[in-house]
C-alpha cells in the first residue's frame, strides 16, 4: 500500500532534513512511503482564515476518495505507538488504495478537512514547533512498522 505525508513547511533546517532522510528511507523498506510539502501563503496571522482556506484547497487536490486519511491534530484522539501500528494495519486491510497522513499548517485546519479525515490522532499535549511535530510523525511511522513486522526496535 502507498503512504504519503502531507504537510506545510516554510523553513528549513539542516537537521531537519536529515531527520526526513534518515526516516524516509526507513520507512522505504516497509511501504512505497513519499513526503509531498504542499504551498501555503506567506500571511501571518491576521490572514489565518485565507490561509486556512488556501491549504484545505491544497490539500484537497491531493487527497482522493479511495484515501485512508489519518489527520495529526491536537484535538485527535491519544494512541499508543502499539495503536497506532493496530491502525496502519487496519487501514491496510480497508479497502483503500493508499494512507495519507496530514500535518496542518501553523493554524491547523479547516472543519471540512477536519471531517475528511478517517482517523484523527493527537501527537501530544504539547505545542511543538512544525518541524519537531513531522519527526515525532516519521519516527512514529517508522516505530509502527517496526512493531507491525515484529523488528526489534520498539521496546513494550
Amino acid at each position: 500500500m502507498k503512504s504519503v505525508l502531507l504537510d506545510f513547511k516554510t523553513s528549513k533546517e539542516d537537521w531537519f532534513e536529515k531527520a526526513l532522510q534518515h526516516y524516509t528511507k526507513k520507512i522505504s523498506h516497509y511501504c512505497d512511503f513519499e513526503v509531498l510539502t504542499l504551498k501555503t501563503l506567506r500571511q501571518g496571522r491576521e490572514e489565518l482564515d485565507r490561509k486556512k482556506l488556501f491549504e484545505e484547497q491544497e490539500l484537497l487536490k491531493k487527497i482522493n476518495s479511495d484515501d485512508f486519511v489519518i489527520l495529526f491534530d491536537e484535538t485527535g484522539k491519544s494512541l499508543t505507538s502499539e495503536g497506532f501500528a493496530d491502525q496502519i494495519t487496519k487501514c491496510e486491510t480497508s479497502g483503500k488504495k493508499r494512507i495519507c497522513y496530514i500535518i496542518g499548517g501553523a493554524f491547523g485546519v479547516t472543519d471540512k478537512i477536519k471531517n475528511r479525515a478517517d482517523l484523527k490522532l493527537s501527537l501530544s499535549s504539547y505545542v511543538m514547533n512544525h518541524l519537531v511535530a513531522e519527526t515525532v510523525v516519521l519516527e512514529q511511522i517508522y516505530r509502527a512498522y517496526t512493531i507491525k513486522n515484529r523488528i526489534p526496535y520498539h521496546n513494550s
